[in-house]
């Protein structure tokens, strides 16, 4: 018997997950261009986007069989909540290429939570990964310490653990509606943000007001469904190939935008560890299509 996914469906996985990184890869630049405290930002995007996936299961809902657990609902939803805000906070702080592509180091920090929480043990290619990637890491950690963004270094690689951390209680959820998660993340970071909305009163504009519109409903909340549509189809080593044109681009936007550009040793730094994660990626994908191919065969006998 097979298990394999039907082609066509694949090839509309792989469009989801490709659009799904090109609208990410817009987010450094918006980040940028909005004047206003990270965490007004953060609930200002949040509450659009909140809202957005709220109409959407209000008109397609899930099964009325489907029940989430509290445990990975709850703690897929707060890492979620930590990824953005981190995020957003280490855009501010460092550079964008810094912030993505140290955010990028994700499914590095997946693989040693998964070793932990759901006893899925790395294989070697992942534990060469994390070397790597660490020692892309104290590139960064050197060009921010010259350059006074080490604070934002650091926050854009917690949320890169934080981001890793979502994807193993969102594998937890495999049975349940991932979508539940996504949706409580934003609305607890509405809340979280609420106290700075007062603080640090946003400035409105017509170029403010359509950049925060475009963020909430574009950018997080149509790439959230485009993202839980492509994994349905395709594998997560497949959409973490595809999804490596969000690094590669999110610079690119800021650099024709605003002119920031990133340091000799964070281009050599990223270069490395988007590598070790693509190359990690492709080795865990044959291993992943061999593994069926023998299944296959010998279910067929």
């Amino acid at each position: 018997m097979s298990l394999t996914i039907p082609k066509e469906h694949q090839t509309a996985g792989q469009i989801a997950i490709l659009a799904t990184a090109v609208l990410w890869s817009t987010s450094g630049l918006f980040i940028k261009l909005i004047p206003w405290h990270p965490m007004v930002i953060a609930g200002g995007r949040c509450f659009l986007a909140a809202i957005f996936l709220l109409a959407v299961r209000f008109i397609s809902p899930p099964p009325k069989n489907v029940k989430n657990e509290p445990f990975p609902l709850w703690a897929g939803a707060i890492a979620y909540s930590l990824t953005m805000i981190t995020f957003i906070y280490a855009n501010k702080l460092t550079t964008s290429a810094n912030a993505i592509v140290l955010q990028y180091g994700a499914p590095v920090w997946a693989a040693l939570l998964g070793w932990k929480l759901n006893k899925e043990r790395p294989h070697w290619e992942q534990w060469g990964a994390l070397v790597l990637v660490i020692g892309g890491l104290l590139l960064f950690f050197r060009d921010g310490l010259s350059s006074g963004a080490l604070l934002g270094d650091i926050l854009a690689i917690l949320s890169g653990i934080v981001f890793g951390a979502n994807s193993v209680f969102l594998r937890m959820m495999k049975d349940s509606n991932p979508r539940d998660s996504m949706l409580l993340a934003h609305v607890i970071t509405v809340f979280v943000s609420i106290p700075f909305i007062f603080i640090y009163p946003a400035e409105l504009s017509a170029a403010t007001l359509s950049s925060i519109l475009y963020m909430g409903l574009l950018q997080i909340g149509l790439a959230s469904l485009l993202f839980a549509y492509g994994l349905k189809r395709i594998s997560a080593v497949q959409a973490m190939i595809i999804a490596i044109l969000e690094p590669v681009l999110n610079p690119i936007w800021v650099l024709l935008v605003i002119g920031e550009k990133p340091s000799s040793a964070a281009l050599t730094g990223g270069t490395i560890i988007i590598s070790a994660i693509v190359v990690s990626s492709i080795i865990r994908k044959r291993r992943e299509d061999s593994g069926r191919k023998s299944l296959h065969g010998n279910t067929s006998q």
